[in-house]
């Protein structure tokens, strides 16, 4: 796999992540990077995210999950790779 083929990461990001501006800072990192995707509040507290484009742009979108916005306190962080889907630009799902 070379560095520019398309990936697809799918992300559960807990502890402090609702109410903290996470899913606004999400779109604006994700718009800054390139990357394709969605991002919404879990009714358990969590917020779940797809992010789609070239890996390294996906990556630096998953290692900025990590801390989110500075309102925020990111306990966990899973993520899962998955067949990509041609998500194009980047919205916030309810």
């Amino acid at each position: 796999m070379t560095e520019q083929e398309p990936f697809r990461a799918h992300v559960y990001v807990s502890g402090n992540v609702q109410g903290v501006g996470y899913r606004f800072s999400t779109v604006q990192q994700a718009k800054r990077l390139g990357v394709n995707g969605w991002v919404k509040n879990l009714q358990d507290g969590r917020v779940e995210a797809v992010f789609e484009g070239d890996k390294p742009a996906v990556e630096k979108m998953v290692k900025w999950c990590h801390s989110g916005p500075a309102s925020a306190s990111v306990e966990d962080v899973s993520v899962m790779q998955e067949e990509m889907q041609g998500i194009k630009g980047f919205e916030t799902r309810y």
